[in-house]
Parts: C-alpha cells; structure tokens; sequence
C-alpha cells in the first residue's frame, strides 16, 4: 500500500519505517512510506510555509500554495506507484473520529496522502480544493498532524493482508467486533499473590473460548456500554449471556 504524508517533520516517520510491525512491512515492501516535506515547495530564501492569518488572531496558518504543490507532487508519486484510488487526508481535531470501521474502509484504498497540519492550521482554501477527507484521533489539540498522522498509518498497516503473523492476528483485536479485548496473561503462574485463571490452562478450547468471550463482553459492558449496543452476537454467544445473566 502506497503512503505519501506531507509533513514539515519527515523524519519523525521514522517511527513507522523502522521499528516494529510498521518497520517489517516496510522492510518487505508490503507498503511504501514516502514523505514529503511542503519547504521543498516554498519560495523565498527563507522556504516560509506559513503567515499570519487574516483578520488577526494568534498564531501562524499554514499556506495555502505549497502544500498544494506537495499534495500535486504526491499524487504524481501515486500514480507512477500504479494507485488509482488515493484519497487526500487531512489530519485535524475537526474531523470524524477515527474508528475501527473507518480503518478497515481505508485498507480497501490502494494507497493515501495524508496532510499534517501545523500552528493554527492550514489555509481553509486548501482544503476546499485538496482535501477529500478530515479525520481525528479524538476531542484534544495537539502540536501538529503528524502523531494523529502516524497512529493512522499503523493502525492500517497492521490490517493489511500478510502483515501480521498467525498469533498476532489483528482479528482478535479489541473494536474489531466491537468488544473490547479480553484479559491476557503469560508465565509466571503465580505473581505478586494473583493467579493465571485456570481455565486458561486447561487445555479445553470451547471453555476457553467461551470464557475470552465472556470476559470481553463483561469488560466492554462495564467500560464501554454503549458499545455493547451495537454487537452483533451469534447464537452461541447469545446463550452465553443468557446464561450468565441467569
């Protein structure tokens, strides 16, 4: 999968590149991280990127034209990359929240470019023209678009085909169903006066599997109700909340 992130700070995607699940699909050519930094776009001796806003105010507001020239550039990169459905992210505080569903629609895409906003923001003309999306990793004001820009990034790559090996299947996830994951433990057995449940060591898949089911929705219905709402239960797990609640 293709990625171009416009961003005046490429080099904190290394962070995606080069470490962990992110690193390895990078490594293997599964996807394609490019940056793109919109000061190779500016003009000036000084490459400014950003004035002051009109009508006053604090802060600085991204321009308009090089970030239109990176995005320009970027879709080039796309194209010469074989991608035909690459839509343009903005990454911004006003945007839908990111959520599981929004994760699975994006690794349908062949690839993205995702803009990252800095200062007070980028020139509303720009993303007017440019922008086919906004999206937000929640109600809270960061410094810039790259941190919500690089949690979109791993949070897709991980759910591409052949990313992730058999025991670390994205499948098991905690929102991929809508329930919350359920308790995990390893060796030792014993910790600190507290024991590994037993049924996670007797060896009987159903009653596992029963019980990781259980604890996941007891877990979503105690911290995120109003999830709860929205599952879709089978058969099986419908008698096992009929059975617990009895």
């Amino acid at each position: 999968m293709f990625f171009a992130v416009i961003t005046l700070f490429p080099e904190m995607f290394d962070a995606i590149t080069a470490y962990g699940i992110s690193g390895r699909a990078a490594k293997r050519e599964v996807i394609q991280v490019t940056c793109i930094n919109p000061r190779d776009f500016a003009k000036g001796n000084y490459k400014r990127v950003d004035e002051r806003p009109f009508g006053g105010g604090p802060g600085m507001v991204m321009m308009a034209e090089p970030l239109a020239q990176a995005i320009d550039h970027a879709r080039q990169l796309a194209q010469q990359a074989g991608c035909v459905h690459t839509p343009v992210v903005y990454m911004s505080p006003q945007g839908k929240t990111l959520n599981e569903q929004a994760v699975q629609d994006f690794v349908e895409y062949d690839g993205l470019i995702v803009l990252c906003g800095r200062y007070e923001g980028v020139d509303e003309r720009l993303i007017q023209l440019y922008v086919d999306q906004e999206w937000s990793i929640g109600d809270y004001v960061l410094s810039g678009g790259e941190l919500p820009a690089m949690v979109l990034l791993d949070s897709i790559i991980r759910r591409l085909p052949n990313v992730m090996s058999d025991d670390q299947s994205a499948e098991q996830d905690s929102f991929v169903d809508g329930l919350l994951d359920c308790p995990q433990y390893t060796k030792p057995d014993h910790f600190q006066g507290l024991d590994v449940p037993e049924v996670l060591k007797s060896g009987h898949h159903a009653n596992i599997e029963k019980w990781r089911f259980l604890q996941r929705y007891q877990r979503t219905l105690q911290r995120r109700p109003e999830l709860v709402e929205k599952v879709e239960l089978s058969p099986q797990q419908k008698k096992w909340v009929k059975d617990l609640d009895s």
